[in-house]
């Protein structure tokens, strides 16, 4: 199959390119397009045929459930059960955005979609392209992230087509995703609501709508091995082809174990990698050393993660070290993401 690359501009889109894209959605095929969090793998979000075709180009599990994407608010009532009031404050408050919504499926939503779940995840992107596509593609576009499974998702079109070329009909290239994190999952089936991945909506602003907001006890830890309620809960997820160790402690300690592994792996001729900050990248020895913005700027930090971690595979990076993230907030989504892309390697100095 050639996956045809097209260019969009958001600010001059070219609407017999989007309606050609939707009409590869109606037609059952696969689109990859770009939303602010990360790029998406579209397909028809009501047709079973498609999210199996969605599973078989990412070499995805059939459990780990998709996310709907709609283009507007009126489009959440026929897909799910009931709108519950929980779910139309955050709307109000975060739609369209990085907010995804795990409620009550309707009979129209296939269990292919949902991973065989009764529930179904809901978000409404802000990046024009995305509305703009939804919109032609009929209302209702499944889409994981669209890299091949297990691997960093794709914030810029080039990464896709690395991932996915060959394997979908088209790619639509809107530029670099915004915000480089995928968006917060909020469980609204529980009492009380339950995160069940971070994101730029953070708990403390989930908190100040709704009140009482738990988080999952697996966020941070290796899963139990229990059925996925969403989407990157139960695989390994976000990783780099090199074996990345994530170094937790003092800043001193944590330089001093990170190049005394690194000259480890030098004398082993493997190529190796940090993750690291402004403040500190300079002090390792690593072949590629990356920073990822200055430490108490957790949006830099979480736009440059998978943008590090591609770059790592593109240089043949085999042993990579991160310093740890840890933090309040949108910090709390990079080491969420930093975790599984680590296989939950932590090392405490």
């Amino acid at each position: 199959m050639d996956t045809k690359v097209v260019r969009i501009d958001e600010q001059h889109m070219d609407d017999s390119l989007i309606w050609e894209a939707g009409q590869i959605i109606r037609d059952g095929g696969l689109v990859a397009f770009p939303t602010e969090t990360v790029y998406g793998l579209g397909g028809d979000a009501l047709n079973p045929a498609s999210s199996k075709k969605i599973y078989e180009a990412k070499g995805r599990p059939s459990d780990n459930p998709l996310i709907v994407h709609i283009a507007r608010m009126e489009a959440l009532s026929a897909i799910v059960k009931k709108i519950p009031d929980t779910a139309k404050k955050l709307a109000e408050a975060f739609w369209p955005g990085p907010l995804t919504m795990i409620l009550e499926k309707s009979d129209v939503v296939p269990g292919e979609t949902t991973g065989g779940l009764d529930t179904v995840a809901v978000r409404m992107p802000s990046d024009p392209v995305a509305v703009s596509f939804i919109e032609a593609a009929g209302g209702y576009v499944a889409a994981p992230s669209a890299n091949r499974s297990g691997r960093p998702s794709p914030t810029k079109a080039e990464y896709v087509a690395q991932d996915l070329g060959g394997r979908i009909e088209m790619i639509l290239d809107g530029g670099d995703a915004t915000l480089g994190l995928e968006s917060t999952i909020v469980d609204l089936t529980v009492d009380p609501p339950e995160i069940l991945r971070p994101g730029f909506v953070t708990g403390e602003m989930l908190r100040r709508v709704l009140g009482q907001v738990e988080e999952d006890e697996t966020l941070f830890r290796v899963d139990s091995g229990q059925a996925p309620k969403a989407p990157g809960m139960k695989y390994r997820h976000y990783a780099p082809k090199g074996e990345l160790t994530i170094v937790r402690g003092p800043s001193d300690a944590v330089a001093a174990y990170i190049n005394g592994r690194l000259s480890e792996g030098r004398r082993e001729n493997r190529k190796t990698g940090v993750i690291a900050s402004d403040e500190t990248v300079e002090g390792y020895r690593a072949d590629v050393p990356r920073s990822v913005g200055k430490r108490n700027d957790a949006a830099a930090v979480a736009k440059g993660l998978y943008r590090i971690l591609r770059e790592f595979d593109d240089e043949d990076v085999e042993l990579i070290y991160s310093e740890s993230f840890d933090g309040a907030g949108v910090s709390q989504a990079v080491m969420n993401r930093l975790l599984k892309a680590a296989g939950h390697k932590v090392i405490d100095v």
